[in-house]
């Protein structure tokens, strides 16, 4: 098993570096945001989380670590019959949760055992969330940027798309968040992200 640190933008998706970035958060936390291209394989879905939680603060800490390590087990079981059977032994996994602790080095310690070359992200969650805040903070100032306006219906977003087909470089805010303005609403094939998700989109297309 492997900690690495985020420091390029190879750990924001999967590509030559790892198989695949996992985010072993629960559901809710995943849906609120996540590095892009990552699947969520929870180690505790979101009932789980509470129940654990609410007998750490109520019971003990040691009494909630054998619960959450019962529960965890069973997960990570699931994980392996249905993600992982088929995958070969050179696949590279890149696992994260919110602070890079107990449950992504639950997780990487079996997927290490078995013989998978898998890594962790130091810091987590956390440490991606704190580069995205940065990142919107001195990104925009690497570019100049030209604001395409025009009332609603006069084709902003094809002539954004033609943009790109020719090689252009844009930032379609609309796309991103799914929505297509205050009159025309979201778009009805697709989720509005968070606002968390949506702030992580605009920084991974910076």
């Amino acid at each position: 098993m492997v900690q690495v640190p985020l420091t390029i933008d190879r750990f924001f998706a999967p590509g030559p570096a790892f198989s695949a970035v996992i985010d072993v958060r629960s559901p809710a936390e995943f849906a609120d945001d996540h590095l892009p291209g990552a699947i969520n394989l929870p180690v505790l879905d979101d009932a789980e989380r509470a129940r654990v939680g609410a007998i750490y603060k109520q019971v003990n800490p040691f009494e909630a670590r054998k619960v959450g390590a019962a529960l965890v087990s069973r997960n990570i079981a699931r994980h392996i019959d249905e993600h992982f059977a088929d995958k070969p032994k050179d696949y590279r996994p890149l696992l994260y949760c919110w602070r890079g602790g107990q449950r992504s080095g639950s997780f990487a310690i079996v997927l290490s055992q078995i013989g998978f070359r898998v890594s962790t992200l130091v810091g987590g969650y956390k440490t991606y969330r704190g580069e995205v805040m940065d990142g919107l903070r001195t990104l925009p100032r690497r570019f100049d940027l030209r604001i395409l306006a025009g009332p609603t219906g006069s084709a902003k977003s094809k002539v954004l798309r033609a943009i790109e087909t020719a090689g252009g470089q844009t930032l379609d805010l609309e796309r991103l968040a799914c929505h297509r303005g205050s009159l025309l609403g979201s778009e009805p094939d697709a989720p509005q992200p968070a606002q968390k998700l949506f702030e992580s989109l605009v920084h991974h297309r910076l």
